[in-house]
């Protein structure tokens, strides 16, 4: 499990997608993916954000309440926390890809689609 802002930037940046950046959005570190915010650590609760509809971030939050949160702060934007010590990687690389390919150019999503076919 990733347990702290630290693992999960690393394991992130780790994926090696193209034009991901670390930025620092009201002074708090983020990954932008395409210069849109991909992910970072909330700083009202332990957990990180990512992106999710409202739907999506309902569902994920009665099927394990446990994992997935919000707070009021995020209650208006399409995002869902996810508690420390809680965030799965296998999840976690689910996510992050999918929104990585949602914001990509064509060209990045065939370059990497040959590189990891």
């Amino acid at each position: 499990m990733i347990t702290t802002w630290p693992q999960l930037r690393d394991f992130a940046l780790g994926l090696n997608l193209p034009e991901v950046t670390v930025d620092y959005p009201h002074g708090h570190e983020s990954l932008k993916a395409h210069g849109k915010l991909w992910c970072h650590w909330s700083p009202y609760v332990d957990a990180a954000v990512f992106r999710a509809a409202r739907d999506e971030r309902e569902m994920l939050m009665v099927a394990d309440p446990e994992t997935f949160i919000l707070h009021p702060h995020y209650a208006k934007h399409d995002y869902v926390l996810v508690r420390a010590g809680r965030i799965d990687p296998d999840w976690a690389r689910a996510r992050l890809i999918t929104r990585w390919r949602d914001n990509a150019p064509k060209r990045y999503l065939r370059e990497w689609d040959a590189r990891n076919d």
